[in-house]
């Protein structure tokens, strides 16, 4: 009997769409929130990232839930897996 190898868990991000001017791709903006480990402020940082919409589904605005892949493109490394909240 074949043993079939289970890979970890991938990690997953919820961002808002910016972009989705390209082809089967979106450019997602993660903000994610921390306490400053001296001063105890919270601080904003931002991240884009390029991810894979094979069905153009995505609008500017939209919220999606997005997952780490293997490398797609030169910079695209993450997939849309679904689209949280639609933009109005």
């Amino acid at each position: 009997m074949a043993q079939q190898k289970t890979r970890g868990l991938k990690r997953t991000l919820v961002g808002t769409v910016v972009s989705a001017k390209m082809d089967k791709t979106a450019v997602v903006r993660v903000d994610r929130r921390f306490r400053h480990p001296i001063y105890g402020k919270f601080i904003q940082r931002r991240k884009k990232y390029m991810a894979h919409d094979p069905s153009n589904q995505c609008g500017v605005g939209d919220k999606v839930l997005i997952e780490e892949s293997r490398p797609l493109s030169r910079r695209k490394r993450w997939r849309i897996k679904e689209v949280v909240e639609k933009a109005v």
